[in-house]
């Protein structure tokens, strides 16, 4: 019809499946996370066989712990699976992720600890909370835990969060002002999970639109993701 204005089709972002960087090189490191990171870099000059990694989800210890994987070229067990693990260990080092996300295989945990302690190598377990809370009734594994080192990692502060996301924009080949990166550092979630998510969604919305990443962007992105918008409308 004359005079009726036609929309530009939007562009949609092709997924170039950016990946996540588990390096040593791509860990951020500041206050909250130092300390677990001394150790991740210490080993296997560790002061217990077993180390429990601890913190609140996004905190960065899938981060540390797959790190420590490459390093100590270890073995991932599945929480739900350690017995099908212990057999085959001998003395490679073993990892379990997320060890109190799910009820504790306690008969399991035990044996595993008792083999790595026998073999004379190394566990590496990471968790929400401390062992102390995970609810365990068996005598001996609440023996075997009470001796291993517990390192806390926190919430990331600014710098960290700074860091991880300047980095995940420069993942991307994005260039993003300071300024953005201070607005997002103050306006979102304190984790590295949140982190990852804004900047995954305002890189597809600055290819939708053919646009920089602005402070405008960065404040409707947030915005969005406050309201429980899962995707932007394309």
């Amino acid at each position: 019809m004359a005079g009726e204005r036609t929309e530009p089709p939007r562009q949609l972002p092709l997924d170039l499946g950016h990946g996540t960087g588990y390096s040593r090189d791509e860990l951020v490191v500041s206050g909250t996370n130092a300390q677990a990171a001394a150790l991740v870099d210490r080993w296997p000059d560790w002061p217990s066989p077993v180390v429990v990694l601890a913190g609140p989800p996004g905190s960065g210890k899938t981060h540390l712990a797959q790190i420590w994987q490459t390093r100590a070229h270890a073995i991932a067990i599945a929480a739900d699976r350690i017995g099908e693990h212990i057999g085959g260990l001998g003395a490679m080092p073993a990892l379990i992720d997320d060890i109190d996300k799910s009820p504790i295989d306690e008969q399991g945990l035990f044996h595993l600890i008792n083999t790595v302690r026998g073999a004379g190598s190394t566990l590496l377990l990471t968790a929400r909370r401390f062992p102390s809370a995970w609810r365990v009734t068996l005598p001996d594994l609440v023996s075997r835990l009470k001796a291993a080192a517990t390192i806390e990692i926190h919430e990331p502060d600014d710098l960290l969060l700074a860091g991880v996301i300047t980095k995940l924009f420069v993942d991307r080949q994005v260039e993003v002002e300071p300024h953005v990166v201070q607005y997002l550092v103050r306006r979102i979630e304190r984790s590295l999970a949140t982190a990852m998510r804004v900047v995954e969604r305002l890189d597809r919305a600055a290819l939708e639109r053919k646009t920089p990443i602005t402070r405008a962007l960065a404040a409707e992105t947030v915005s969005a993701m406050d309201e429980g918008q899962g995707e932007f409308d394309i």
